[in-house]
């Protein structure tokens, strides 16, 4: 009686229907996402290095677990309804703190003490918002309380964690074992997260609209492309200096390659697991939420970063007056620039493989010989280079188009069919706004 009783102090939380789509405060909460992705590229451009390409990737990982979170709790409840946007409010502070401390985490601690303590306890906070949240929903649901109970100890375990990554390392003499156990145990961290995914099963889970889990990923990653072209054109300098024909040519290289592997994902792939998802129930789609969306998205976003940290720093370079255009690109960001085109595709052909079942070698074939430019490009200059890149994934995109016409064709009818027949409905729905007013004759 008396839980019942606290629970009515927030009032009721509005449930997710079947055919439930992305509202706006999940858009508005995505923006401090995209800001975190923003501050990762960010503080890896000022020296990209092997260590903080790592502690970029750690940080990254932890992050889109908490993506991951939330999105499993905005398949239970409405999070632009009732009381829910003022305890999202919360947790949207939280994320943000946590993401303006993301450049001083992995500072020498013995420097500042600070910074790794505030991402800590802002991820701390974060965490718990989520858990009450979900919680006040399942409170009526002994499964989904058993399953939420199954991990907790990820919950637990992961906070204590990463608040010892913030006291451990300042109490360690030498910088460099300091360091050290501060890397180990964020590793742990996502060592963790991820595993219990996964050895937690999908029992006691349910995914009520595909419709709404695959659209708020997609919203996601589209995002991720729009900030890697704001990392581009804001880091590169090109605002800072007058524009020169061979810095506008690599901007809008960077414009095509990118649009290219959006098409990637958006032009087939992306629709036909969507209906794949649709058609999948029960346990069945709930695994294929958690491997394909939760887990294969991620190297799709990472990719999506190192590309942008490649793309910038040969775009800064194609600006900069000073250094002559026949140069070849400077340190890692040829290997940056492909390499994360390559991981993209590759968490892309996981993706399909494991929503369709299917393979397209073309694309196998394409990252084999993005592989192969690689050492290619460091001999080019850097404009050379970025058309190289931009030269592949559009001639991937127009091969898929000409080699795949009557499925893409086929497969875009079914979506525009579905698509106007969801248009008729609400049509049909919404004409009764516009009836006869009371007392008058019906027509």
């Amino acid at each position: 009686m008396g839980g019942k009783r606290r629970r009515g102090w927030l009032g009721p939380a509005i449930a997710v229907a079947p055919g439930a789509r992305v509202d706006r405060f999940e858009v508005f909460f995505d923006l401090v996402f995209v800001f975190s992705f923003f501050i990762i590229t960010r503080a890896t451009a000022v020296d990209v290095n092997g260590t903080n390409l790592l502690h970029a990737l750690l940080v990254l990982a932890v992050l889109w677990w908490s993506w991951v979170v939330h999105s499993v709790v905005a398949t239970r409840v409405r999070l632009g309804e009732g009381f829910v946007p003022a305890l999202m409010t919360l947790g949207m502070a939280a994320l943000f703190t946590f993401a303006l401390a993301l450049p001083q985490a992995f500072r020498d601690p013995g420097e500042n003490a600070a910074g790794p303590m505030v991402a800590a306890v802002s991820y701390v906070i974060i965490r718990f918002v989520h858990l009450a949240l979900y919680l006040h929903v399942v409170w009526d649901s002994p499964n989904e309380r058993r399953q939420l109970r199954r991990f907790a100890p990820e919950l637990v375990l992961s906070t204590l964690l990463l608040l010892a990554a913030a006291l451990i390392p300042a109490q360690v003499q030498d910088p460099g074992r300091a360091a050290l156990i501060r890397d180990g145990l964020w590793a742990t961290v996502v060592l963790l997260q991820y595993s219990t995914g996964l050895i937690a099963g999908t029992w006691g889970w349910n995914v009520i609209s595909a419709e709404h889990w695959t659209e708020r990923y997609d919203l996601i990653l589209i995002i991720a492309l729009g900030e890697s072209v704001i990392s581009v054109g804001v880091g590169s300098n090109l605002l800072g200096q007058p524009p020169t024909w061979p810095a506008v040519t690599a901007a809008i290289l960077g414009i095509f390659f990118t649009a290219a592997l959006w098409w990637v994902h958006y032009d087939w792939v992306g629709p036909a697991a969507r209906i794949a998802l649709h058609a999948a129930q029960g346990g069945p789609r709930v695994s294929m939420a958690r491997d394909a969306y939760a887990y294969l998205y991620l190297p799709m976003i990472a990719g999506i970063i190192l590309f942008a940290l490649g793309a910038e720093g040969i775009v800064h370079e194609i600006a900069d007056p000073h250094i002559p255009l026949a140069d070849r690109a400077h340190g890692a960001d040829v290997p940056l620039l492909f390499g994360g085109v390559i991981c993209y595709l590759c968490g892309n052909m996981l993706f399909q493989l494991r929503t369709l079942h299917t393979v397209t070698w073309l694309r196998v074939g394409t990252v084999l010989l993005l592989g192969a430019c690689i050492p290619v490009g460091e001999r080019l200059p850097g404009l050379a280079a970025l058309s190289l890149l931009t030269a592949v994934c559009v001639g991937l995109v127009a091969l898929e188009v000409l080699i795949m016409g009557d499925a893409r064709d086929a497969l875009h009818e079914v979506v525009v069919q579905e698509r106007t027949t969801h248009e008729a409905t609400e049509a049909a729905y919404r004409a009764r706004w516009h009836g006869p007013e009371p007392g008058e004759p019906s027509t």
